[in-house]
């Protein structure tokens, strides 16, 4: 069977503080700058995340959009938006980059049955963005 891909577009608001227990508060302010302001800062996120499969010869796609969109508002949208990164979970005892964001949001697509997860693609801002693919010696079985 083809295999095609898809590309599909969410967008979310969230703040974060940029802070590392590791490093003093002078440390903090030289590493991350204005991103460490102890009051926060905020993004309007845009995450693309790419899913590939065979096409099916029935319906002509990769996965239904609507299952999709549905996992996404699920998992992603009503999880991240409007919330500040630092009180989740997720980002206890991690620092709340847009790097680290990606790793986690690549995990919450992963497990999204339809279809393979290829790669997470996030706009922090017009100047930054970020890609995550998964890691492939976690992926073959070699941690």
């Amino acid at each position: 069977m083809p295999k095609a891909y898809l590309s599909r577009r969410y967008h979310f608001s969230a703040s974060h503080r940029l802070h590392s227990e590791a490093y003093g508060e002078d440390q903090n302010r030289t590493v991350f700058g204005k991103c460490n302001n102890p009051h926060g800062h905020g993004h309007n996120y845009i995450v693309q995340v790419t899913v590939s499969g065979p096409v099916n010869p029935v319906t002509g796609m990769v996965c239904n959009l609507g299952d999709l969109d549905a996992f996404a508002k699920t998992h992603l949208l009503e999880r991240f938006d409007q919330t500040n990164l630092n009180t989740l979970d997720c980002f206890q005892g991690t620092v709340s980059t847009t790097e680290n964001l990606s790793l986690e949001i690549h995990r919450i697509f992963a497990a999204f049955s339809a279809a393979h997860l290829e790669r997470v693609h996030i706009e922090e801002t017009s100047n930054n963005s970020f890609d995550y693919a998964g890691d492939e010696t976690v992926a073959a079985g070699r941690i």
